[in-house]
């Protein structure tokens, strides 16, 4: 029997969660992220607001010249993660085969229920609309790829004024003729360069990929030719991959456009090592280990990391770790697709003080202080309430 895989993408999450909160911002043009005298970026923004052509990663500065009514919102990690967390157990309670791959985004594996992929899928889109006030778009297929790919399809196919609450459903046996017309830059590892070269060969959509001999695209792209040959025929069989013990805490963004700004990707640094530090500290634990990923537009991806003197769940010690790790990867001018922040090496709360330790120096205790004080006004009033005294100019 073929599997069934949903994959289910909150819609706008973030901006969704602050309607919530705040239901006076339904329907207008809003955009989550940083102020623009602080050469802040778009985190999320509202449907309404792309209508005129905002988009997430781009400087909020550039937002406003697009749409000048454009309403500004701090983002709020802690509140994103706490809701996040509750839907995601709504999707355990339909199966334990599940795999986060993002704040807002999860694979599930629903073979084993008797009901249709797609009877399923509307039942927990009714659940999390229910539940959460929450909009969802879920695709529906045999494998893993095919269900993204039919995810993404059915929010576009479905733009509007409000979010596109899609689901999209791919039979099984009709996956290769779901993707045929599609652009090759649908299927995953499928960057410009790489579509470029297919272009070359006259190859520009999923199906002329699939028409080809897979030897003669391993001729061409090595071992990866093989893969996008199976890929363009709709094959997948890669596992859904659970997590029970957390190993790892991460966060990370993929850009809807390649960014090259040097200042958008610093201040996506450092608002990714303020969520991982949040929570860390959340879940009374440090981390030894800070990792740094980026990917390239040809999705190539880079993981980098270091280990650290001492432990820390400190968001200015994981943003400056970051930071050199970055400096040590990326080159000036070079565009980035994703970017994520992690930690690893976790540990328990920092334990107290016996009577054979040194005592903490004033400096250090007081860092503590501010950021557990940093922390409740962000909860309560946003990530951008409160600003570093030093900020991303310095390197």
């Amino acid at each position: 029997m073929p599997r069934k895989i949903l994959h289910m993408d909150l819609d706008a999450f973030f901006c969704a969660v602050e309607e919530l909160k705040d239901p006076s911002l339904a329907g207008k043009p809003f955009a989550v992220g940083g102020r623009p005298e602080d050469r802040g970026v778009v985190a999320s923004c509202s449907y309404a607001a792309r209508r005129f052509g905002v988009h997430s990663a781009m400087p909020m500065a550039r937002a406003l010249r697009l749409c000048p009514e454009l309403r500004l919102v701090s983002s709020r990690h802690g509140i994103y993660g706490e809701v996040s967390q509750r839907v995601m157990q709504h999707l355990q309670n339909l199966t334990a085969l599940v795999e986060q791959i993002s704040i807002d985004e999860a694979f599930m594996d629903v073979s084993d229920l008797p009901e249709t992929g797609e009877k399923i899928a509307r039942q927990l889109q009714e659940t999390i609309h229910t539940k959460e006030s929450l909009p969802s778009s879920i695709g529906v297929a045999t494998n893993k790829l095919v269900a993204k790919i039919a995810n993404n399809m059915g929010k576009i196919s479905n733009k509007g004024v409000g979010p596109p609450n899609a689901i999209t459903v791919v039979p099984a046996g009709e996956e290769a003729a779901f993707l045929a017309p599609l652009p090759v830059e649908a299927l995953w590892g499928v960057g410009p360069k790489t579509a470029e070269r297919l272009e070359e060969v006259n190859i520009y959509t999923i199906g002329d990929l699939a028409a080809y001999r897979a030897t003669d695209l391993a001729r061409w792209f090595g071992k990866n030719g093989y893969d996008l040959s199976q890929c363009a025929k709709g094959i997948d069989d890669s596992p859904i991959i659970t997590s029970r013990e957390a190993k790892s805490v991460s966060q990370e963004v993929t850009f809807s456009q390649d960014v090259r700004d040097e200042q958008a990707l610093l201040h996506t640094i450092r608002d990714l090592s303020e969520g991982v530090g949040l929570r860390l500290r959340k879940g009374k634990l440090t981390a030894s280990t800070v990792k740094l990923k980026l990917r390239w537009p040809d999705f190539t991806t880079l993981t980098r990391q270091t280990t650290m003197q001492s432990p820390t769940d400190q968001d200015k010690q994981i943003y400056s770790t970051a930071l050199q790790l970055f400096y040590k990867t990326w080159q000036k001018g070079n565009a980035v697709r994703l970017i994520g922040v992690g930690v690893s090496g976790l540990n328990t709360p920092l334990r107290q003080l016996s009577l054979w330790d040194q005592a903490p120096d004033s400096s250090s205790k007081k860092s503590r202080q501010l950021q557990e004080a940093m922390d409740k006004l962000r909860e309560r009033f946003g990530d951008q309430i409160l600003k570093h005294g030093s900020d991303l100019d310095s390197k």
